[in-house]
C-alpha cells in the first residue's frame, strides 16, 4: 500500500473517500475500505480514478445533436453554482466567491445535489458524489478560468461574454470547433487543475493535501520546507470530470481532450520553487522551500500565446474494430506539428463584428476602442471599419495625497475629464 498516484500496471487506483490518503489496491474494496474503517465513519466507498464509461454507436442524428452539449458538464456546474440552486446550509469560504449562497456545504450530505445539476453524464454524476468535498474548488476552477478568459480578451471582438440564463453559459459560440473553443477548454481545466491543487495545500478536503513525492534533496543554503503543491492530484481530479464527456470517437472530443490537456500540462511546466527566509531581522539564516503553482494570470498569458498561434487541424476518417473513428492531422505540412503543450482548431472563426445569434457574435457595437492603438483593440479593427463615436466623461478621483507621521494617508478628490470612444 502507498500513497500518491504512482503508476502501477497490475493495480486499479482507488480512492477511499474516508481517507486523507489515496490507496493503491489490487481490487475493490480491499485496502481502500480497511483504511476506510480506520476512520471516525463506518461508511466507506471507494471509487476507481480509472475507470471509462463504456462507448455505444451513436446515429448519424444523435451525434449532431451532442455535439453542442458535449462540454456542458464543466461549464453548466459553475452556471448551476453561481446562480445558486442547491440545498441549505453553510456556505464555505472557498465557495464565498461563487455568489452561491448559503447551501453548498451540506453537499456532503445531500448527494442529491449532484443528480441536480444539468448537462451531467453518468461518469460526471458518480465522481460529484465521490469528490463530494472538492466539487466547490473544481466550480471555482471554472470560474477563474471563466474570468481570466475575459480578461485575456477585454480588447478582442470576441471578448469572452457569458450569457445569463442559460446551460450553455458562452452560448453558441462553443458549438463551433474553433480557436476560441480551444482557449476556453485549455483555460477552464487548467482552472480546475489550479483551484483543486491549491485547495488542497490549504487543507480544505481531506482527500488529498501536500506534495512529498517530488522534493528530492535540497539545494546549496535551502531545506525543504512548507507545503508543496500536489499538482499531479490537481490535473488528475481536471482530467476525470472535464474529460468525462469526451470519449466518443469523433474529431470534437479528440480536440478538446487535446486542448484540455494542453490546459493542464500549462500548470505542471510552470511550477516553480517557492521560498521564504527565517532569522533575525531579516538575515535569511535558514531558507525553506516548496513547490508552488505560478499566479494564474501567468497562465492565461501563456494560453492565450497558444491562442494566437494554435495550429489548424483536418478531419480524418478510418475504420477500426470499434466502427468509423475520426481523428486530426496538421492542415499544413509545412509547418511544425503541434505538440501536447499547443492548441488545435479544425474549423474557421466568424468575425465576430456583428450580432448572430447563430454563432453566439454580439458584435461590436457601443464597445470601448482605444483610439490610439493600432492592435485589435483599435477602434479601426474593433469596430470593424464602422467608425466610433467620441463623448467626454467626467470621473472623481482621489488626488493630492499626502502621507501623515504615523501613520494614515489623506487625499483630496479631484475631477477630471476623459475622452471615451466607442464603436458605431
Amino acid at each position: 500500500m502507498t500513497s500518491g498516484l504512482t503508476s502501477f500496471s497490475k493495480c486499479v487506483y482507488l480512492i477511499c473517500l474516508r481517507a486523507a490518503r489515496v490507496a493503491v489496491c489490487p481490487a475493490a474494496g480491499t485496502c481502500c475500505c480497511k483504511i476506510c474503517k480506520q476512520q471516525s465513519s463506518a461508511r466507506c466507498a471507494c471509487f476507481d480514478i480509472r475507470s471509462r464509461s463504456r462507448r455505444r454507436k451513436l446515429g448519424r442524428g444523435e451525434r449532431r445533436e451532442m455535439i453542442p452539449v458535449a462540454y456542458l458538464g464543466l461549464f453548466s456546474l459553475c452556471a448551476y453554482m453561481w446562480r445558486g440552486r442547491g440545498v441549505e446550509g453553510r456556505t464555505p469560504s472557498y465557495a464565498r466567491s461563487l455568489a452561491i449562497g448559503h447551501q453548498y456545504s451540506s453537499l456532503g450530505t445531500q448527494p442529491i445535489l449532484c443528480g441536480s445539476i444539468p448537462g451531467l453524464v453518468p461518469k460526471q454524476l458518480r465522481f460529484c458524489r465521490n469528490y463530494v468535498e472538492i466539487m466547490p474548488s473544481v466550480a471555482e476552477g471554472v470560474k477563474i478560468g471563466i474570468q481570466e478568459c475575459q480578461h485575456q480578451f477585454r480588447g478582442r471582438r470576441w471578448n469572452c461574454t457569458t450569457v445569463n440564463d442559460s446551460l450553455a453559459i458562452f452560448g453558441p459560440v462553443l458549438d463551433k470547433a474553433t480557436r476560441e473553443s480551444a482557449f476556453v477548454h485549455a483555460i477552464a481545466s487548467a482552472g480546475v487543475a489550479f483551484a483543486v491543487t491549491r485547495s488542497c495545500a490549504e487543507g480544505s478536503a481531506t482527500i488529498c493535501g501536500c506534495d512529498t513525492r517530488h522534493k528530492g534533496p535540497p539545494g546549496e543554503g535551502w531545506k525543504w520546507g512548507g507545503c508543496s503543491e500536489d499538482v499531479e492530484f490537481g490535473t488528475m481530479v481536471s482530467r476525470e470530470f472535464a474529460d468525462a464527456r469526451e470519449n466518443r470517437p469523433d474529431a470534437r472530443s479528440a480536440m478538446n481532450r487535446h486542448n484540455n490537456e494542453a490546459g493542464r500540462t500549462s500548470i505542471i511546466d510552470h511550477m516553480h520553487l517557492k521560498c521564504k527566509c527565517h532569522g533575525l531581522s531579516g538575515s535569511c539564516e535558514v531558507k525553506t522551500c516548496w513547490w508552488s503553482q505560478p499566479d494564474f494570470r501567468v497562465i492565461g498569458d501563456y494560453l492565450k500565446d497558444k491562442y494566437d498561434s494554435a495550429s489548424e487541424m483536418v478531419v480524418e476518417k478510418h475504420r477500426e474494430s470499434r466502427g468509423w473513428v475520426e481523428t486530426l492531422r496538421p492542415k499544413y505540412n509545412f509547418f511544425k506539428a503541434p505538440t501536447e503543450r499547443d492548441l488545435v482548431y479544425y474549423e474557421n472563426s466568424p468575425n465576430f463584428c456583428e450580432p448572430n445569434p447563430e454563432t453566439g457574435s454580439f458584435g461590436t457595437r457601443d464597445r470601448i476602442c482605444n483610439v490610439t492603438s493600432h492592435g485589435i483593440d483599435g477602434c479601426d479593427l474593433l469596430c470593424c471599419g464602422r467608425g466610433h463615436n467620441t463623448r467626454t466623461e467626467k470621473r472623481k478621483e482621489k488626488c493630492h495625497c499626502i502621507f501623515h507621521w504615523c501613520c494614515y494617508v489623506s487625499c483630496q478628490e479631484c475631477i477630471r475629464v476623459y475622452d471615451v470612444h466607442t464603436c458605431k
